[in-house]
Formats: structure tokens, sequence, C-alpha cells
């Protein structure tokens, strides 16, 4: 075999698998953003950094995925009798350049510790109806 032609090969093969693993995330985006009950949400970590990624809504769980991922598991699974809105509020100074514009910092209480998402406004009202339709605690099949 040429030698020239061994970097050409390795590098066309690099390119291949940039281009495959791209594919498979505009895929992934498109099925999270197909399913009913799934809009965009940034979170605040533990060590605060936001990443951006996708809520959805099931009956019982709001699931959490981080937008550039090619797991189709959620990384943050949250059980909906245990969440707790504690509040919303606008984006800090700190907060403008890290987060999408026009969101709104939306607090939980989720087993004692604080979640931070940041969403639109829209997506904050889908959210606490959600939350507040769910059953009462003692009555109901999932509490």
């Amino acid at each position: 075999m040429n030698e020239p032609g061994i970097p050409f090969i390795v590098l066309a093969a690099l390119f291949l698998l940039v281009v495959i693993a791209l594919c498979l995330l505009g895929v992934r985006r498109f099925q999270l953003r197909r399913a009913l009950g799934t809009v965009d949400a940034s979170i605040c970590s533990a060590s605060h950094r936001w990443q951006m990624g996708v809520c959805r809504y099931q009956e019982s769980e709001l699931e959490w995925f981080r937008l550039l991922s090619l797991s189709p598991l959620p990384h943050l699974r949250m059980t909906r009798s245990s969440i707790v809105l504690v509040g919303r509020r606008q984006p800090t100074e700190a907060e403008v350049t890290r987060v999408p514009p026009d969101v709104v910092i939306v607090t939980l209480e989720y087993h004692g510790e604080q979640v931070l998402l940041a969403m639109k406004f829209g997506a904050y009202a889908g959210l606490s109806s959600w939350l507040e339709a769910g059953p009462v605690v003692g009555i109901g099949t999932w509490r």
C-alpha cells in the first residue's frame, strides 16, 4: 500500500465518524422533540454549571436529557410526587450569559436538594400546571 495513502484513510475515517456522530445527535434531538410533553430546559448542576437539555413530562416523572449526548436514557429523573415548586425568578447578571435568552429560572426542591431549571415562561406554566394536576397525597395510585 502507498505510504501517503495511510494518513488520508485515517483522516477520512475520522471525518466519517464525526459526520455519523453529528447525524446521530440530530436524530436523537428530533426524536426527543417529537415526543409530547418535551420542552427545552437548561439545568444548573451541583458545580453551578448550566447545561443545555430537554425536559420530558411522563405520567409520574420529570426526565431531563442532556442536549449533547447520544444516550437514549435521561440524565436526571425526578418523581412527580417528590418535586416541590419553590418559585421562579429572572436570571441574575452572572446567569444572563450562561442561559438562553428570554427564560425564567425555576427553582424546584427534590428530596431536600435545590434544582434550578432555565426555561421559557410558557414551559414554566406547563410545568407548574403538570405539578398541580397530580393527585393529592394519600389519594391516587402512585404516591
